[in-house]
């Protein structure tokens, strides 16, 4: 993938991370994060990285509950205890990002949209 929009790319997720670990998140980045970690696990089942299902699980659940205190609360805020969850999954990708050909980002974006479309709660399945 060209630097220059994986650059782009890694700056925006960094800075909404940076927002919602904060009082200034808002319902788009934290759904701009969620889409992160989703293309990560994508890209991460391609064959780019080994980072455990469980700290993907953890994001989601994270985002899932920032959704729900927002809902009552109007505050979009990652619970503290992910940010470090959420940090592990931002350097994650922008080592995918860094090493994946553009036809594998463009696939897992392609896997991306088919989730959103489809009715699965959830592409991450965690061996219990």
């Amino acid at each position: 993938m060209n630097r220059v929009p994986a650059n782009e790319k890694s700056l925006a997720n960094h800075l909404a991370l940076v927002a919602c670990r904060s009082e200034y998140g808002n319902g788009h980045l934290v759904n701009e994060l969620m889409r992160t970690v989703y293309l990560s696990l994508f890209l991460q089942r391609a064959g780019y990285g080994t980072c455990p299902t469980e700290q993907f699980k953890i994001a989601e659940c994270a985002v899932e509950a920032t959704l729900a205190h927002a809902h009552e609360s109007g505050e979009w805020r990652l619970p503290a205890e992910t940010i470090v969850d959420f940090e592990a999954l931002l350097a994650l990708y922008d080592a995918q990002l860094a090493r994946a050909p553009l036809h594998e980002v463009l696939a897992a974006e392609q896997k991306l949209r088919a989730f959103l479309a489809g009715t699965s709660s959830s592409p991450i399945q965690v061996n219990t």
